[in-house]
């Protein structure tokens, strides 16, 4: 899932493009793409199938949105004097500044992650990186699903347009991530649409092709039960907390 703000922002802070146009904003999309279907073009140690993101990723059919996040995002410039490690494209992943939505996971919980890895990179290096992210208070899975990592590890790096924004790096990875955080890009949405329903606010464009105004109500009460499912997924992890308290 893809929020059009956040890549505006990773454009403009971690990129230095003023004002980011749609080719900037699509060449990233192009690479998180790229990243998520290599195992089908190119060999590597742990090749992952599409078919495994849902089985992996969705434990309940509602809980279906992905939190997309890619490392590194820099420029050629940074490129010349910031070779990083996979520990350290690891870890970013984790961090907001590189997510393709806004939302602060430190808020939520996490279901599972699917990590892709492409490029200069083993399993030894990848087994370290994510025991140290384990060992982070600041994130959290679920108690139902304590591993909660998928790896993907690809040997074709990551190729970039000629003289565009992003640099060639020797690795990267793509994270997909399933966490009851993505609530709050819900709650948002919802907000935006409440200020703009309440004064109809071209509603009756879409009316005069053929919607009917009950649509609107509909779809906004379908967004409000799914916030509510993100939140009692959250909630029954914390409810077994404490019930394991009590005894």
């Amino acid at each position: 899932m893809y929020f059009r703000k956040a890549i505006y922002d990773i454009c403009r802070r971690n990129l230095d493009i003023e004002r980011p146009t749609y080719t900037n904003l699509n060449r990233l999309i192009s690479q998180i793409v790229s990243s998520i279907t290599a195992s089908l073009r190119f060999d590597g140690a742990l090749n992952v199938d599409l078919t495994e993101f849902q089985t992996n990723l969705v434990p309940y059919p509602r809980i279906h949105f992905p939190l997309v996040t890619y490392a590194p995002i820099i420029s050629s410039e940074k490129a010349y004097h910031e070779q990083l490690s996979v520990a350290e494209i690891t870890s970013s992943c984790f961090e907001t500044n590189n997510q393709m939505v806004k939302c602060d996971p430190r808020h939520g919980k996490y279901m599972a992650c699917c990590m892709l890895y492409r490029g200069d990179v083993v399993p030894k290096d990848v087994n370290v990186a994510i025991a140290a992210i384990k060992t982070k208070r600041t994130i959290q899975f679920v108690d139902w699903c304590p591993t909660g990592f998928k790896v993907g590890i690809n040997y074709q790096p990551p190729t970039v347009v000629p003289g565009g924004d992003l640099a060639q790096v020797q690795r990267a990875v793509c994270m997909l991530s399933n966490t009851t955080a993505i609530a709050e890009a819900w709650a948002r949405l919802d907000h935006k649409f409440d200020l703009m329903y309440a004064k109809r606010a071209f509603v009756h464009w879409y009316v005069g092709e053929g919607m009917e105004e009950g649509e609107f109500s509909e779809a906004r009460e379908d967004l409000a039960a799914l916030e509510k499912d993100y939140e009692e997924v959250g909630m029954d992890s914390l409810e077994e907390e404490n019930d394991g308290e009590e005894f």
